[in-house]
């Protein structure tokens, strides 16, 4: 783990959603990172942001002490808000242009951008990294900041939050070949930005349809699971997912069934140990967030749940269990993540740890 002589300076850009809240709890006495700077509409701007969040707090962990006073900046006004800060992530709610257009902005100011949300995702130069899977995805950096005109300034992503909860098994089990996966999420509320009390029609309630979702599903593991080539991600080719996308009443934790074909025939124990023995460049690297077992293994036929496993490794972990052969396919299992925490937030968070540890973020 890197020695920092202090702590860097971070903004949050969209720091009164919900997303923006996690990053502000996740990064309460973090060792690396300090929020100095908020930005959000114009609406919340000038005021601070214990006044701006008066009735809009959506989170069970109560708001830090550190943030409260800081006054919200502007997000649109972007020299003012970076010229603070080593770097910022970015979870604003816009449209995918105006997210597109506006975090080129930050980055041309040399300032990193380690970003939730979808907008750059297929940006063939913008790096879109789960830390242990592809972190090797990293090295397209140059090239986008040439592209850009930077030195130190770049966009990083972090995938769709409900494939947190499938892909790190089908990376563990590489070796195999999975060559044909079915998958269906059932995701939670928060995915959404919200909790019951803003929408009281999903008490009890299925909604089988997220706008966007299944593509989403279906196609950023291809990125995922691609290379680097000529300062550009090429997709792999497999394998093929297919994919359902259904919003259920809970309020954290995406769970997903998962059947696989293999191109190779392992056993389950093999299957098995490569899960629990996976491990990552965070946790080689010993990165402040990341878990010490990134994937647990539950044998107990009812595992995983969300209100025993969601908050397996502080969220930061993945539980999978109910692995058992199929009749049409290989094989079939469960697998839950935390959604806001490995899914969105907490996901940047740790990516934005590699990206100190491997020296693309740096003091300004």
């Amino acid at each position: 783990m890197k020695k920092l002589d202090r702590k860097l300076k971070v903004g949050i850009l969209g720091g009164t959603g919900m997303v923006g809240q996690r990053f502000i709890t996740l990064l309460e006495n973090h060792p690396w990172f300090e929020v100095t700077t908020i930005a959000a509409s114009s609406h919340s701007a000038g005021k601070t942001y214990e006044e701006s969040m008066a009735g809009r707090w959506k989170l069970q962990t109560p708001m830090p002490e550190a943030v409260k006073k800081i006054v919200v900046q502007d997000v649109s006004d972007v020299e003012n808000v970076a010229k603070d800060v080593d770097f910022v992530f970015s979870a604003v709610n816009m449209s995918k242009d105006e997210i597109r257009a506006i975090e080129e902005e930050y980055a041309k100011t040399e300032t990193p951008v380690v970003s939730n949300n979808s907008a750059h995702r297929w940006t063939k130069d913008v790096p879109m990294v789960v830390p242990e899977i592809n972190d090797d995805h990293y090295a397209v950096i140059p090239a986008q900041k040439k592209r850009l005109g930077t030195e130190k300034g770049f966009i990083a992503v972090k995938p769709n939050c409900s494939i947190q909860c499938y892909v790190p098994a089908l990376y563990a089990w590489k070796e195999f070949e999975p060559t044909k996966v079915v998958v269906s999420t059932y995701q939670a509320i928060s995915g959404a930005g919200k909790n019951f009390q803003d929408w009281p029609e999903m008490v009890g309630n299925i909604i089988p349809y997220i706008g966007g979702e299944e593509e989403k599903s279906e196609k950023e593991p291809l990125k995922i699971f691609g290379r680097v080539e000529n300062g550009e991600i090429v997709n792999a080719e497999g394998p093929l997912i297919t994919s359902q996308c259904i919003r259920v009443p809970v309020l954290e934790g995406h769970t997903a069934t998962i059947f696989v074909d293999f191109a190779k025939k392992p056993t389950k124990e093999e299957l098995i140990d490569r899960l629990v023995n996976f491990r990552g460049f965070p946790q080689e690297a010993d990165l402040p967030s990341a878990p010490k077992q990134f994937i647990q293994y539950l044998t107990e036929d009812d595992r995983p749940q969300v209100t025993q496993d969601v908050y397996y490794e502080n969220g930061f972990g993945v539980s999978f269990g109910r692995l058992r052969e199929d009749t049409i396919f290989d094989w079939k299992l469960v697998g839950l993540a935390h959604n806001t925490v490995r899914g969105a937030a907490g996901g940047a968070v740790l990516s934005a740890e590699a990206l100190v540890e491997k020296g693309y973020i740096t003091y300004k």
